[in-house]
């Protein structure tokens, strides 16, 4: 009984290690997703002359990210790893080109990103949130 009990309480302890243990950044949408936005974001208003950026808005959105991690139990070490990444910021760049590309942008067009903020703006999500027509 006694081996039991003690097999009871390691596997309890092993399982509620694995229940707790914190996803990687990537893979929390809120903090990944608005990530490839604001990058978008940047993409648009780098190679559109009609659209800026939205930089308090901006600024903003990436100061309550750091502020969502650390309250998602994220430590400034962690939040830093992630951010520093060049594994990440690669990954978050072929995921920002799939994206321009699926909204009609093509490199070296101006006003194909155009097009595209536009749109976004229109749209008011995320991406259009942080850009602005000049």
């Amino acid at each position: 009984m006694r081996a039991m009990t003690m097999t009871m309480a390691l596997i309890l302890s092993l399982t509620a290690g694995i229940a707790s243990a914190k996803p990687h950044l990537r893979d929390v949408p809120e903090i990944d997703g608005t990530i490839l936005a604001i990058g978008i974001a940047d993409e648009i208003r780098k190679h559109c002359p009609s659209i800026s950026a939205r930089m308090f808005r901006a600024l903003s959105v990436a100061n309550g990210l750091k502020a969502r991690a650390r309250n998602l139990g994220y430590s400034d070490e962690e939040i830093d790893a992630y951010r520093k990444s060049d594994a990440e910021r690669e990954r978050l760049k072929a995921k920002r080109r799939a994206y321009l590309k699926q909204g009609g942008v093509t490199a070296g067009q101006p006003a194909s990103y155009c097009v595209l903020g536009r749109e976004e703006i229109k749209k008011g999500g995320q991406i259009g949130a942080l850009l602005r027509m000049n």
